[in-house]
């Protein structure tokens, strides 16, 4: 069960004045481990480096760090504004403000825009911190390669979209997670490499998407973003 917000600082507090006496160990007696060190691990594909050449703005000198409600539908959420998971961070630090100030600390290097803190699922766990930043995506939508049987039902190659971030072309041509893309202006579609390979070759251009959803063929007119110029390279 998750603890939220004041909650989860009361139950710390409390925790920390509970009727306990520390004993240190007998001689010769090892002392129970050293809590383990912040391990932050970078979302495939998201590094610091390719942020830095795709993020919407500048870093805030102060990333916003607040406690979140559940990873899941805080991703969802903060993706239909714009923000992208870059990277996702354990802290075995029991300690509020020194948490806070540990997140704090790997949203700057990280070069996030927003920090989620969620408590330990059980005692002794790590907390988890989910890193979010806004991105300039061209697209702004991921999509996978298609599975035989999906083929022989739609009777053609194409890939199916997967997230659509919002504030993007893909979203402001009313994509949707599950459409079949089965034309990229009028060209039959293949598979995911040669999808990729078009949406590069038209950036900046407008396009028009022949999609297949809930078993409706339909249009979908995408302007196709850029990417900035340090990123082209």
């Amino acid at each position: 069960m998750r603890i939220r917000g004041t909650a989860w600082l009361a139950l710390l507090l409390l925790g920390g004045c509970a009727a306990h006496v520390a004993r240190p160990p007998a001689r010769g007696t090892p002392g129970p481990p050293p809590p383990a060190p912040p391990a932050y691990e970078t979302v495939q594909g998201r590094s610091p480096d390719v942020v830095a050449r795709l993020r919407a703005a500048p870093p805030p000198a102060q990333p916003e760090v607040a406690d979140g409600a559940t990873p899941d539908g805080d991703e969802t959420l903060l993706r239909a504004q714009g923000l992208v998971e870059i990277g996702i961070g354990h802290y075995a630090d029991d300690d509020v403000a020194s948490l806070r100030s540990e997140v704090a600390a790997q949203a700057r290097k990280a070069g996030a825009d927003k920090a989620l803190i969620y408590p330990p699922p059980t005692f002794g766990s790590p907390a988890l911190a989910l890193f979010f930043v806004r991105l300039h995506l061209p697209f702004g939508a991921n999509f996978r390669d298609l599975t035989d049987i999906e083929r022989q039902t739609l009777g053609s190659g194409g890939v199916e979209i997967g997230e659509v971030v919002g504030g993007t072309p893909a979203s402001e041509a009313n994509l949707r997670n599950g459409d079949y893309v089965l034309k990229f202006n009028a060209v039959p579609v293949s598979d995911k490499a040669q999808f990729q390979s078009l949406l590069q070759q038209h950036m900046g251009r407008r396009v028009t998407l022949t999609i297949r959803r809930n078993g409706v063929t339909m249009k979908r007119l995408v302007l196709l973003g850029t990417l900035p110029a340090g990123a082209r390279h």
